[in-house]
C-alpha cells in the first residue's frame, strides 16, 4: 500500500512538473539536439542535420525570442534576446551545432528556474477563510440578526456559539468559554475567556457561549492587518527583481553594441566581409552569458533539490540567496521549538493518594473532555497503563475545568482559583507549566503540571544557528512569559520576548532590519506571518503550520525538523560560495576569450570550446551540492 502511494505521489509530482510549459519545450529542444548530433556523427545528409538543429532552435528559442522582442518593443534589451542573437550568429557562420547547444543550455536553465519557483498564490484567500463571513448581531432588545462580518461597527454586540469562529475583535461582555487563539498569539492551549477579556476575529470558540462587543473596525482587525502586511511584503520583493532586470539590460546592450562595432567599424576601414563577420560572431558567442547564467542557477537549484529530498521545500532561487545572507535568527515557541501538544510532566499528590491513583481519577473525570489539557491527562494515564474507571454526570465548566462522578464521589479537575494555592502550584507555574488542581468532594488531593514538549533537536539546532550567524537566536512568542523563558533556558536562548501580538512580532523584526541585521524568522502560525513578511528570509514548520505561514515563508520544513532548518541555511551559505567561485571562473574565461578575440585572432573552435567548457565546469561545480554528502556536511551538529 505504501509503495503504491509513493508511486502515485511520484506520478503526481512528474505530472505537475510536466505542466510547466518551458520544461516541455526544453525537453523537445534537447531531443531535437540529440537527434541532430546523432545524425551528424552518423554522416547523415546535411539537410537532415540542419533540419533537426533548426527544430531545436525553434523549440528552445521561440519563448526567449518572444520575450526578447517584447522587451525590445519596450525599448529594453535582455539576456534572452542576446542568447538568441548569439545562436543565430553561430548558425550564420556555419556553426549551427554550437548555436543549438547554446539554445539547449539556456532553455534548460530557464525551465529549471520556472519549475523551482512555481508556487501557489492563494495565501491571502486562505487567511480570509479563517474569519467567518457572517456574524450574529444582537440588538438592545435581544433580537438576533445575521449580518456580514464586514458590516459590523464598533459598539455592535455579537453572540458566538460553541464551536464557531469569532467574527470580530472585541471584548467579552457576557458568558465564558475557552478560546483557541493559537492562530493569532501562538498559545499552545485554549485560553479561558470571561467578562472583560479581549478576543480576536478568526479564533475558535470552545464549549461556552460568548457575547462580544466589537471594539475594532473589521478592516483593522488583527487578521486584516496580517493580510495587509503580507501584501506589502510581496510588493517589496518585486524591487529586487527590477534591479536584476536592469543589470541584465545593461549587459545585453553593451554586448550588442560591441558586436555591432566589431562588425561595422572594420568594414568601414576596408576589411573583408567574411573575416569581419567571423570575428563579430565569435565575439557574440564568447561574450554570451551562458556560463554566467549557469554559474548562478545550478548551485541554487541544487540546494532546492537537495533540501527537498530531506524535507525542506525552498520556494525559489532568490529564497536560497536570502537564506545565505541571514545573520540573525528569530524563533517562535509553540509549534516551532516545541511540538505544540501539552503533556503531563508532573503528578503531585497532596493527600493520601499515590501518584497513579491521582492520575487515575483525574483521567476518569476528563475522559469525555474535548479540551487539549483533558486529552493530555487521559493520554498520560494510558501511557502509564493506569486503568481509567467509569465516570458519570460529566459536566464541563468553560474556562475553568470539568466535574464528574467517579466511584460515587464528585471529582473536579480545574484551574487554580484566585487565592487558591495548593502546594507546588507557584513553583510549577514558575517553570512555565500549566497547572490543574484535582479535588474529591471539594477537598484538594493533588495537582498536575502540563507543559508543551520541547522538540528533541531544538537545543542542537539553536547552537548550529548561533554558530552560522555568529549570534544566538531570539525567541519571540505570544505565550506566557514563564513558559517562554523556561523554553529559552532549556534551548540556550537568553533574549526571550513573550506576550507579543503578531504586529508586535513584526515590529521587533523590523527593528532588527533597521539596525542592519538580515533576519531569518522560523514559525508555524498565522500569527508568525507578519514577522515572516517583514524578515529578510523565513521558514515555516509545515506539518502543523497554518496555510498563510506556509505560503508566506520562503521555505517550508515539511517534517517540522529544526535540524533541517539549520542545514538548509548552511547549505545555502555553501551555495553562495560556489556561486561566487563560478562567477569568477565564468567572468575570467569570458574576459580572456574576448581579449583574445579583440587583440588577436581567436579561432572559432577554441572560442566555442572555451565558452562551452567554462559553462560545463560551472554547471558541474554547482551540481556537487546535489549529493547526500553535501547535505550531511551541512546538517552536522554543532558541538554542545
Amino acid at each position: 500500500m505504501k509503495a503504491g502511494t509513493e508511486s502515485t505521489s511520484r506520478r503526481s509530482r512528474l505530472a505537475a512538473a510536466w505542466s510547466v510549459p518551458s520544461l516541455r519545450w526544453a525537453g523537445a529542444a534537447l531531443l531535437a539536439f540529440g537527434l541532430g548530433a546523432m545524425a551528424q556523427s552518423a554522416g547523415a545528409p546535411a539537410s537532415l542535420t540542419w533540419a533537426l538543429y533548426l527544430t531545436c532552435y525553434a523549440a528552445g528559442g521561440w519563448a526567449p525570442a518572444l520575450e526578447g522582442l517584447q522587451a525590445l518593443r519596450d525599448r529594453r534589451l535582455d539576456v534572452d534576446l542576446l542568447m538568441i542573437v548569439a545562436a543565430i550568429g553561430a548558425a550564420a557562420i556555419g556553426q549551427i551545432f554550437d548555436g543549438a547547444l547554446l539554445i539547449v543550455i539556456f532553455a534548460s536553465s530557464g525551465a529549471l528556474e520556472d519549475l523551482a519557483t512555481k508556487r501557489t498564490a492563494e495565501s491571502v484567500d486562505g487567511l480570509l477563510n479563517l474569519a467567518p463571513q457572517n456574524a450574529i448581531r444582537v440588538d438592545e432588545a435581544g433580537l438576533e440578526t445575521r449580518v456580514a462580518a464586514a458590516d459590523l461597527r464598533i459598539g455592535d454586540r455579537v453572540v458566538v456559539r460553541p464551536g464557531e469562529r469569532i467574527s470580530a475583535d472585541g471584548t467579552v461582555v457576557g458568558g465564558s468559554s475557552d478560546v483557541d487563539q493559537a492562530s493569532i498569539t501562538g498559545e499552545s492551549a485554549p485560553v479561558a475567556k470571561t467578562g472583560g477579556d479581549e478576543v480576536f476575529a478568526g479564533t475558535m470558540n470552545g464549549s461556552g457561549v460568548l457575547h462580544v462587543e466589537v471594539n475594532r473596525d473589521p478592516s483593522r482587525t488583527v487578521i486584516a492587518r496580517i493580510v495587509t502586511m503580507v501584501a506589502e511584503a510581496s510588493a517589496t520583493k518585486a524591487t529586487t527583481q527590477l534591479f536584476i532586470e536592469k543589470v541584465e539590460q545593461r549587459y545585453s546592450a553593451m554586448v550588442v553594441l560591441a558586436t555591432l562595432g566589431l562588425f561595422v567599424i572594420p568594414l568601414l576601414l576596408g576589411q573583408g566581409l567574411q573575416p569581419t563577420l567571423l570575428r563579430a560572431m565569435t565575439f557574440m558567442i564568447v561574450a554570451s552569458p551562458c556560463a554566467l547564467v549557469l554559474a548562478t542557477m545550478p548551485p541554487l537549484l541544487s540546494v532546492i533539490a537537495n533540501a527537498g529530498r530531506h524535507g525542506v521545500l525552498v520556494k525559489s532561487a532568490v529564497a536560497v540567496e536570502h537564506l545565505a545572507d541571514v545573520d540573525a535568527v528569530v524563533l517562535d515557541k509553540t509549534g516551532t521549538l516545541t511540538t505544540g501538544t501539552p503533556r503531563v510532566t508532573t503528578v503531585l499528590p497532596t493527600g493520601p493518594l499515590e501518584a497513579d491513583a491521582l492520575l487515575e481519577i483525574a483521567a476518569a473525570a476528563e475522559r469525555y473532555s474535548e479540551h487539549p489539557l483533558g486529552r493530555a491527562i487521559v493520554a498520560a494515564a494510558r501511557e502509564r497503563h493506569v486503568a481509567i474507571p467509569a465516570a458519570y454526570d460529566f459536566a464541563a465548566w468553560p474556562g475553568r475545568g470539568v466535574r464528574a462522578t467517579v466511584r460515587g464521589a464528585e471529582v473536579t479537575v480545574r484551574a487554580p482559583a484566585d487565592g487558591d494555592h495548593p502546594p507546588h502550584v507557584t513553583e510549577l507555574r514558575r517553570t512555565g507549566a500549566t497547572v490543574v488542581v484535582v479535588a474529591i468532594d471539594g477537598r484538594t488531593v493533588g495537582v498536575l503540571g502540563l507543559t508543551d514538549q520541547l522538540r528533541p533537536e531544538a537545543a542542537g539546532a539553536v547552537r548550529t544557528l548561533a554558530r552560522l550567524t555568529g549570534a544566538a537566536p531570539l525567541l519571540l512568542t505570544g505565550d506566557h512569559p514563564a513558559a517562554a523563558h523556561e523554553v529559552g533556558r532549556r534551548v540556550g536562548i537568553d533574549d526571550v520576548r513573550a506576550g507579543l501580538l503578531p504586529d508586535e512580532k513584526a515590529g521587533a523584526v523590523t527593528e532588527l532590519r533597521r539596525s542592519g541585521r538580515r533576519t531569518l524568522v522560523v514559525g508555524d502560525g498565522v500569527n508568525d506571518a507578519p514577522a515572516m513578511a517583514a524578515a529578510h528570509a523565513s521558514i515555516a514548520m509545515g506539518r502543523s503550520g497554518a496555510d498563510l505561514s506556509i505560503e508566506t515563508a520562503d521555505a517550508v520544513s515539511v517534517r517540522d525538523d529544526l535540524t533541517a532548518v539549520a542545514a538548509v541555511v548552511a547549505l545555502a551559505r555553501r551555495a553562495r560560495r560556489v556561486v561566487q567561485a563560478n562567477l569568477a571562473i565564468a567572468a575570467a574565461v569570458i574576459v580572456a576569450l574576448v581579449v583574445w578575440d579583440l587583440v588577436g585572432e581567436l579561432p572559432l573552435p577554441i572560442g566555442v570550446a572555451g565558452h562551452e567548457g567554462s559553462t560545463i565546469l560551472v554547471a558541474l561545480n554547482g551540481l556537487r551540492l546535489l549529493t547526500n554528502r553535501a547535505w550531511r556536511t551541512a546538517a552536522a551538529p554543532s558541538p554542545g
